[in-house]
């Protein structure tokens, strides 16, 4: 897979509060094919649209930007454009940044596309996939059923989940290296008739937070949950 230098954006919102928990740096990819009847972002569906910047130069914006600490990439549809998304998310990861994406894809799709670009991998260079006989092979759930809720959910309004087809077409090697650099994976598409304002950052109820690392070592999806720490008094108070 060859390193990017650019990625094509719809757009940006560095002081976002609804694309994941605390105030985050989100970042909007231009280009989606899923086109989910009632998507929010209707404009970041055609391909060409947008505007195709260096990723270096939104790294430096988010860098400039002292008071987020994580990053959610959204879209348009990440996934589609997953080399550049992942390209931005590992230099972001190495700066300390947590990284949320948004997909219109299932989790179980992704991990199955993954899978078959880390079988090729030495170990040395899949460390995050379970190893074995020098080969680094896909974790034991890549090849369980997708959730017959979440798979009929989907194609309640998308029929192209039925077959799975809308995972066809990706990169596996980016797919890949985009799971590897997100902490937490919003999946599924936005359905319609299940979407609920009292649901935390996400449209509609087929949707899941997935704690991506604590999946790989559980064998199973595990959903991500809130975590609030809050500071201690100090003794001498």
């Amino acid at each position: 897979m060859t390193t990017p230098e650019t990625i094509r954006l719809y757009g940006t919102a560095p002081d976002s509060i609804v694309d994941g928990p605390g105030l985050r740096y989100a970042v909007f990819v231009q280009g989606c094919t899923h086109g989910c009847p009632g998507c929010h972002n209707k404009d970041s569906q055609p391909r060409n649209g947008g505007t195709v910047l260096a990723i270096d130069d939104v790294v430096a914006d988010i860098r400039a930007n002292g008071l987020v600490h994580d990053v959610t990439l959204s879209g348009g549809e990440p996934f589609e454009q997953a080399a550049a998304a992942s390209e931005l998310a590992r230099r972001l990861k190495t700066l300390g940044y947590g990284i949320w994406t948004y997909t219109g894809y299932l989790y179980e799709d992704l991990l199955a596309l993954a899978a078959s670009a880390a079988s090729a991998l030495p170990c040395s260079q899949g460390t995050a996939w379970t190893q074995g006989a020098g080969i680094c092979h896909s974790p034991a759930f890549a090849s369980t059923p997708v959730c017959s809720l979440q798979r009929a959910s989907a194609a309640s309004e998308h029929p192209a989940f039925s077959a799975g087809a809308f995972s066809q077409g990706l990169d596996p090697a980016a797919v890949r290296a985009l799971l590897d650099a997100t902490d937490v994976l919003v999946d599924g598409p936005y359905v319609a008739s299940l979407r609920s304002l009292g649901l935390s950052w996400r449209g509609s109820a087929n949707q899941r937070l997935i704690d991506v690392s604590a999946s790989r070592g559980a064998g199973a999806v595990v959903l991500w949950e809130t975590h609030e720490d809050f500071p201690r008094k100090p003794a001498s108070w």
